[in-house]
């Protein structure tokens, strides 16, 4: 695990601080899909995502989701660090976009790292700085883009953190994180192929223009 968390946090992390988090932190694999954070959880850790991708979504009061942002290796959830130094039960949902990899960190250890590393300090403010313009630009996209132009920023961002331009899905999955209904999706998806945007294929689609 230590080699795990050079490569990712070792340009971060002095090697004190990444020998804490070896010592105590909980080693994860969870497969594509898996919750790790349900809304109306009592969040107990942390997690470093040391590869892979997670979805962070936002349900109505119809139980609908929509999604917010992805957070990918290198990264964490600022919702989770906000619910962690709060113990206020989570408002978000995060789901494994893929496989992913992770480390969880026992909340306990969030203050006293805040007050003994700067480094760790830096890390979460800079991580809430991400995740809030992230919110924001998901504000954004909602407010001022047309459905077009959401759905083409959303594949794009698939393909960013799955480092693949070949996006493994269906239009009820795109349907479902985009809070709209499948036919919508599937005739913008249309349209995007008829202005070469995008590819279709059988429950792929293919990123032409990132």
């Amino acid at each position: 695990m230590i080699e795990a968390l050079k490569r990712y946090y070792g340009y971060l992390f002095e090697d004190e601080l990444l020998e804490e988090i070896e010592k105590i932190g909980v080693y994860r694999e969870v497969p594509e899909g898996f919750t790790l954070i349900d809304i109306g959880d009592y969040i107990k850790n942390m997690p470093l995502i040391l590869s892979g991708a997670v979805k962070v979504l936002r349900e109505d009061d119809k139980g609908d989701d929509l999604i917010l942002y992805f957070i990918e290796q290198g990264d964490t959830c600022a919702m989770t660090i906000t619910c962690c130094m709060g113990d206020t039960k989570s408002e978000i949902r995060a789901v494994a976009e893929t496989d992913t990899k992770l480390i969880m960190i026992p909340v306990q250890k969030m203050q006293e790292w805040m007050h003994k590393y700067k480094s760790w300090q830096s890390f979460v403010l800079q991580s809430y700085h991400e995740r809030m313009k992230e919110l924001l630009e998901a504000i954004d996209t909602i407010a001022f883009l047309k459905m077009d132009e959401r759905l083409l920023k959303y594949l794009r961002d698939k393909a960013m953190v799955n480092r693949d331009d070949l996006i493994h899905t269906t239009h009820q999955e795109i349907a479902h994180d985009l809070h709209t209904s499948r036919v919508v999706v599937s005739r913008l998806l249309k349209k995007l192929e008829t202005d070469n945007k995008i590819k279709l294929q059988r429950n792929n689609i293919k990123i032409v223009d990132l």
